[in-house]
């Protein structure tokens, strides 16, 4: 299952920013760094569970950072 979702995440993020890329409108770009802010919290969370923790702790914090700069882009648009 944490092989997939990142996977996912990354396609999805990738499409919307192609999406962006093509039309030149950049509306949806907090949900692309949402979607990349989910696969960063994905292979922290799989990082973790190899018993790397600094690298896992490191993934986790830019979900975080993401994250907040989405919710900051969606609020502020």
């Amino acid at each position: 299952m944490l092989k997939i979702l990142p996977i996912a995440f990354a396609i999805i993020a990738i499409s919307l920013s192609t999406y962006g890329l093509i039309t030149r409108d950049y509306q949806l770009n907090f949900l692309m760094i949402f979607f990349l802010g989910l696969s960063m919290l994905t292979l922290g969370i799989r990082e973790f569970q190899s018993k790397r923790k600094a690298y896992g702790l490191f993934l986790i914090g830019v979900f975080f950072f993401s994250t907040y700069a989405s919710i900051q882009s969606f609020i502020w648009r």
